[in-house]
């Protein structure tokens, strides 16, 4: 406790004082205790001892002796346990110095360990607002995304659509005109408005402004020769577009003409250079009535073909309608010639014959004389071919000619390797008018959609025996479902003993 005397100290003075009463019993202590009364080393608080005057003189002497006095007392316990104090002190403090330092340690472990949580936890929110940022933009450019997926999916079917069109021979119009005659004169003005703007100098546009090495006049002169170079370049790209456009690649060469205005632009952005609207609208429009014309050109074409082929097969009806019409007449000729002379010989059988057939004759005549008027009499006929077009093909045609099964054998001919199967043969007084009645009525399954006259339609028989009935009626004597087509199955069918493969 504070205040109390030091035990290691109590002890050594204890041993002291015992040996200083034996050695000096003569000098006087101020202050000291009777004998006993603290029993064998009495301890004497350190203000009440007064050190002997002789050894104060000779400090050393006396240290010697008091050294000597222990070693003779056995004092050795006291140092001992002085120096274990000292060194357990020592110890202590050395442990708490350690425990402090460990301790100071520990803290600073914890403060980095505090600090770097801290930033760990700040890096982190850092880290999921800018994750929350990058989500939302995301977010917003799936939406965008989908938007023009959505766009460009309406485009792309619109141009697939477009393309399928085409493809069957359905072109859409830029310029409805009547014919290709109005289209050519069209493309006249047009052509005449593009010379205008080139001469008027309204093809291009471009800065006034412009200085070269510090004067005007130079800087327009160099930009008016820039301008008829990129002209010269944008008219050659016009110019080749309109010499090789298709009608169903127009927009991939309007697209060129759009592209090749763009890079002119960009190359005299300096001089503000650039195709003017006006001329770049008019050379579009050239290129679009162009693709028009040629495609009213071919259509014009295709329907002269028709026509070539309808009158073709006029012609040939109409030469075997003159020779069947002859021979019908020299037949009642000879028919008559044989009743008279049965008449004059009185051969009744003879006359009699001869009469019938006379009589045969005449109605033929009549008949074929009476059909002869009528251009729209005829036969309607219904084949398919399966191996040359598949199954559920047919062909519906029209023909006058008196046996119609001719013109179906021509059809059979070199052009397909497969003979036609006849399905049904209609005849009819207005044939033209029931053959153009169920090409209408099947229109969405024509084949080639470009020439109608081929008469191809991608549907079964059955169906056209269906329309048939309810277009005919008492005209149609047969018809047959059946796609026999012996040629191809036995061409298909491999012969006993050979392989398939």
């Amino acid at each position: 406790m504070p205040g109390e005397p030091d035990p290691a100290e109590m002890a050594i003075h204890n041993a002291w004082w015992s040996g200083a009463r034996a050695e000096h019993p003569a000098d006087t202590l101020v202050g000291a205790p009777p004998d006993g009364a603290f029993g064998a080393a009495p301890v004497l608080p350190a203000e009440t001892l007064v050190v002997p005057a002789a050894a104060l003189e000779d400090e050393a002497s006396e240290v010697e002796r008091l050294r000597a006095w222990i070693a003779r007392t056995q004092g050795m316990d006291a140092l001992q346990a002085q120096d274990a104090v000292r060194r357990l002190r020592e110890e202590v403090a050395e442990a708490r110095a350690a425990a402090l330092s460990d301790a100071e340690a520990i803290r600073k472990v914890a403060r980095d360990e505090a600090k770097q949580r801290k930033d760990e936890a700040l890096s982190a929110e850092q880290q999921a607002e800018s994750a929350h940022e990058e989500a939302e933009e995301s977010q917003e450019e799936v939406v965008r995304s989908r938007s023009l997926l959505a766009e460009l999916t309406a485009r792309i079917t619109v141009a697939e659509e477009a393309a399928l069109l085409q493809e069957a021979g359905v072109y859409a119009y830029r310029h409805v005109l009547a014919d290709a005659a109005a289209y050519r004169a069209e493309l006249d003005a047009v052509q005449g408005a593009i010379k205008d703007l080139v001469k008027n100098g309204q093809a291009m546009i471009g800065s006034s402004q412009w200085a070269s090495d510090g004067s005007a006049a130079e800087g327009r002169r160099t930009a008016r020769d820039l301008s008829k170079l990129m002209l010269r370049a944008y008219n050659a790209e016009a110019d080749n577009a309109v010499l090789t456009v298709r009608p169903h690649r127009l927009d991939s060469f309007v697209d060129r003409l759009d592209k090749c205005r763009e890079t002119i632009a960009k190359l005299g952005a300096p001089m503000e250079l650039r195709v003017a609207d006006a001329y770049h609208e008019a050379r579009v429009r050239e290129l679009r009535l162009t693709a028009d014309f040629l495609r009213k050109k071919d259509e014009e074409k295709e329907a002269e073909r028709a026509t070539r082929t309808r009158e073709r097969e006029e012609a040939a009806a109409q030469k075997e309608l003159d020779r069947e019409l002859e021979r019908l007449r020299k037949e009642a000729h000879r028919c008559r010639t044989a009743l008279e002379r049965a008449r004059k010989r009185d051969d009744l059988d003879a006359a009699g014959k001869a009469e019938d057939e006379l009589g045969d004759a005449e109605e033929q005549l009549a008949a074929l004389t009476d059909r002869a008027g009528q251009v729209r009499a005829g036969h309607v006929y219904v084949v398919s071919n399966v191996g040359a077009f598949g199954a559920d093909v047919v062909r519906i045609g029209v023909t006058r000619r008196l046996e119609p099964l001719e013109e179906i054998q021509e059809l059979s001919g070199a052009a397909v390797p497969f003979a036609f199967d006849v399905h049904a043969v209609v005849r009819g007084d207005d044939a033209v008018g029931l053959a153009e009645r169920l090409h209408e009525r099947f229109a969405e399954a024509r084949i080639n959609r470009v020439d109608g006259a081929r008469g191809f339609y991608r549907v079964a028989p059955a169906r056209v025996r269906e329309v048939l009935v309810e277009f005919a009626g008492d005209q149609l004597i047969e018809f047959t479902d059946e796609q026999a087509a012996p040629e191809w199955r036995a061409s298909i069918t491999p012969e006993p003993g050979t392989n398939a493969n």
